[in-house]
C-alpha cells in the first residue's frame, strides 16, 4: 500500500510508492563508471594547472610551488561562476518583484590529482583533506559580511549535473539564505520552541533505537535513510554530538567524518553499481547582523544541527513532481537501509 510521509525538518511530503517497489538491480543500468573522459584534456588534471584560475588554497607536498604540480587538494575559482565576487550587494524593486545584484563566490574543490580516483576509493586521510578544504573556505568566506550562506555540494555523474569527470566538489557563497535551508532553520526553531530539544538529536535517538533506517553508526556519526526519503537510497549523515555549524566540528572529528563519508559512499557505489548522486552540506548560516532583526536566528546554536544529505539520481522529476512539489520514491527507506547495511565492501 502506498504511503504519504512527511519530513519533520522541511515539512515536505513524499509519496513512498511501495507498489512500484524497486530493488538495487532495477537501477543497475545507471552507472557513472563509463563516463570518464580523457585526462589529457582535463583542466583539473595535475600538470594542467595553467588551464584553471590561480589557486585560492592548496594542500601540497613540501617544496612544491603554487599553481604547479605537487598538490593533493586544490581550490580554485570557478571559471564560469554562477555569482561574481566583485561588487556590492544592492537591492531593488521592479514593480511587485524584488531583485538584487548577483554577488557571491563560486569555487571548485579539486579533490585529488588522480583523474579517476573517487571519494569512496580514496584513503581516509585523503578524504579528510577534502573536508579540511571545505572548512577552511567556509571560515574564510564567512569573514565577508556580504555573504549570508555558503553551500558546499558535489555533483557526481552527468545525471547529477557534473560536466567534468575529474573528482571535484563546489561551493557557492550567497548574499541570501537559500529557501530550502531557511525552511529547515525555521522548522528546527519552531520544534525547539515547543519542546526545548533539537529535532535532529531526537531523530538520531529514535533511529538508533529502532535501527530500521540505520546505515552506519560510530561513536561520532550516524547515517540513515530518512523517513520521508525523496529519492531511492537517499541518506543523511549527521554528527551524534549537537553542533549547529560544520565549522564547529573539532579537529579529531574531521577524520571520523572522513571515515563515515567514505564508507557510506562506498556502500552506495557497491549497492547500486556506482550511481550518479549529489551531496549537499547543510550548515548554519553566516552569523552576520541583519538590519532591523537583532534576534534573527537567535536560538540557532541550540535548535539547528548540521548534516550532509546524499541524494542518488535514480529517478526523474516529471509533471506530478513539478506541479505538486511532492516526490515519488519507489523504494521504501527501510528497504534501502537494509540493502546498504548488508552489502559486502
Amino acid at each position: 500500500m502506498p504511503e504519504l510521509r512527511k519530513d519533520p525538518v522541511s515539512d515536505r511530503w513524499v509519496v513512498i510508492s511501495t507498489e512500484r517497489g524497486r530493488r538495487p538491480n532495477d537501477f543497475g543500468s545507471i552507472s557513472v563508471g563509463s563516463e570518464a573522459n580523457d585526462s589529457k584534456f582535463c583542466p583539473f588534471e595535475e600538470g594542467n594547472e595553467a588551464k584553471t584560475p590561480n589557486e585560492i588554497v592548496a594542500y601540497r607536498r613540501q617544496g612544491t610551488q603554487p599553481n604547479a604540480p605537487g598538490w593533493q587538494v586544490r581550490v580554485v575559482p570557478n571559471r564560469f561562476p554562477a555569482l561574481r565576487v566583485e561588487g556590492e550587494v544592492s537591492r531593488s524593486g521592479v514593480g511587485i518583484y524584488d531583485m538584487m545584484s548577483g554577488i557571491g563566490a563560486h569555487e571548485v574543490i579539486i579533490e585529488t590529482p588522480q583523474h579517476n580516483l573517487q571519494l569512496p576509493d580514496m584513503a581516509e586521510e585523503d578524504v579528510e583533506k577534502v573536508l579540511w578544504a571545505y572548512k577552511q573556505r567556509i571560515l574564510d568566506l564567512q569573514k565577508d559580511k556580504r555573504f549570508r550562506y555558503v553551500l558546499v555540494f558535489k555533483n557526481y555523474g552527468k545525471a547529477a549535473g557534473a560536466s567534468l569527470a575529474h573528482p571535484h566538489s563546489q561551493l557557492i557563497a550567497m548574499p541570501i539564505t537559500p529557501r530550502y535551508v531557511k525552511m529547515e532553520l525555521t522548522n528546527c526553531r519552531e520544534y525547539f520552541q515547543q519542546k526545548e530539544r533539537c529535532i535532529f538529536c531526537d531523530m538520531i535517538r529514535q533511529e538508533l533505537g529502532s535501527g530500521e533506517r540505520l546505515v552506519y553508526e560510530s561513536e561520532y556519526f550516524v547515517a540513515i535513510t530518512p523517513f520521508a526519503s525523496r529519492s531511492p537510497f537517499e541518506m543523511w549523515l549527521m554528527p551524534r554530538r549537537h553542533l549547529a555549524s560544520f565549522i564547529e566540528l573539532p579537529d579529531e572529528g574531521m577524520f571520523q567524518l572522513a571515515k563515515c563519508l567514505k564508507e557510506v559512499l562506498l556502500r552506495l557505489k557497491k549497492t547500486l553499481n556506482d550511481p550518479p548522486y549529489n551531496y549537499v552540506l547543510h550548515t548554519a548560516p553566516n552569523p552576520v547582523n541583519r538590519p532591523g532583526k537583532p534576534d534573527y536566528w537567535g536560538t540557532l546554536l541550540y535548535d539547528f544541527h548540521w548534516h550532509i544529505e546524499i541524494i542518488p539520481r535514480l529517478t526523474n522529476q516529471a509533471g506530478f513532481e513539478w506541479g505538486s512539489g511532492l516526490y515519488i520514491n519507489p523504494t521504501a527507506p527501510e528497504e534501502a537501509a537494509k540493502y546498504l547495511r548488508e552489502v559486502k565492501l
